[in-house]
């Protein structure tokens, strides 16, 4: 009898851990869905309110911080989830508004399909670009890819930007540059940053569904050890340049949007130097939380536009990210995002706290 009564129970101590493991799992996903959740509804949030609150100048300014956040997301999925330093997303960013110019003036595409066609090419030009790191990595990839930047500068320098002329090259000679076309839900400066929130976004949401797949977890293999992920059948040379596609896309929508907002491109603000900026920022604002790229943004364009508001040279903002970076680097690797995560974090435990007290027997 007692026999029976413990082969009886067998199954259901065996059962336990298994039930216990997929209700953990369970309450995993559920808190994933959240997050992501949360992280659109702020995007969109800040999309909806800012232009009540802002003025014309400032409309302008959040839009292209807005716009090279998109950028950032890119930059910050390289060196967050596989430790890769890439100083081309910059000319990466370029070269996607460039096709998306001259999509728009040429071709007459909408402005859409004008965004994707740059984001693709940049996709591709980054894949390229990612050939490098399965050689090289640290110092030396970083010299190379700020190599390309450079060698952007120069090209773009020649050629220029697309304005609404004939040929190829789209250039206007000895009359007036044409405007790149807004999309129609979107000609006011208010509704232009509302669609950029919108493209933020969705780009934020496509990076975080990376991370909880199988390419966000073969990206942290690798990370951890080319050797460990290799023993665990993880293709680097597909993931890695996977990686880079994924975030030259996001600098190529982010060129297209910047093209959209100004409705030009001037081949002089896109120099190597820029490149180093836009990755010294994103590193500054947090590589593993998707309001890093927000803050990262700001910094770029927000930060310099204040500080002339108030009468202050904007290139001491230069000074100010300096230490920033070094902050960063050496006490807080999190960035600006991980510091206020964990500020809400002590916040949330701090309110829980009593309750918990309340609770216990």
């Amino acid at each position: 009898m007692n026999a029976s009564i413990l082969e009886g129970a067998m199954p259901v101590s065996d059962a336990a851990p298994a039930a216990l493991a997929q209700a953990a799992l369970a309450q995993a996903a559920r808190r994933a869905r959240r997050s992501l959740v949360l992280m659109v509804a702020c995007v969109l949030l800040i999309g909806w309110a800012v232009p009540w609150f802002a003025n014309a100048y400032w409309i302008k300014t959040l839009t292209s911080s807005l716009a090279l956040s998109v950028a950032a997301a890119g930059v910050a999925l390289l060196y967050g989830q596989l430790g890769l330093v890439s100083l081309c997303q910059y000319a990466l960013l370029g070269a996607g508004g460039w096709v998306a110019l001259r999509a728009g003036h040429g071709l007459g595409w909408p402005f859409e399909l004008s965004v994707l066609a740059g984001g693709l090419l940049s996709c591709v030009v980054g894949m390229l670009a990612g050939l490098p790191a399965l050689r090289l990595k640290g110092l030396y990839l970083a010299l190379v890819t700020m190599m390309m930047a450079g060698g952007f500068q120069v090209v773009v320098n020649v050629t220029g930007f697309p304005d609404g002329g004939a040929g190829w090259l789209g250039r206007v000679f000895g009359s007036e540059r044409l405007m790149m076309p807004r999309p129609a839900l979107a000609l006011s400066d208010a509704a232009y940053f509302r669609y950029v929130a919108v493209w933020l976004a969705a780009v934020l949401a496509l990076i975080e569904l990376h991370r909880r797949t199988r390419a966000g977890r073969s990206w942290a293999l690798i990370r951890r050890g080319e050797a460990a992920a290799v023993a665990a059948g993880v293709n680097i040379l597909s993931y890695q340049t996977w990686a880079f596609g994924l975030a030259g896309f996001c600098a190529g929508v982010a060129g297209a949007l910047l093209a959209g907002g100004v409705g030009q491109l001037d081949g002089r603000a896109f120099t190597a130097g820029e490149s180093v900026m836009l990755f010294a920022l994103t590193v500054v604002g947090g590589v593993y939380h998707w309001a890093g790229a927000l803050i990262a943004g700001l910094l770029l364009r927000a930060v310099p536009a204040l500080l002339t508001d108030f009468g202050v040279n904007g290139y001491l903002a230069m000074i100010f990210f300096g230490v920033a970076l070094l902050h960063a680097l050496i006490t807080a690797p999190s960035g600006i995002a991980g510091q206020l995560m964990g500020v809400v974090d002590a916040v949330r435990q701090r309110f829980a706290a009593p309750k918990d007290k309340d609770a216990a027997p």
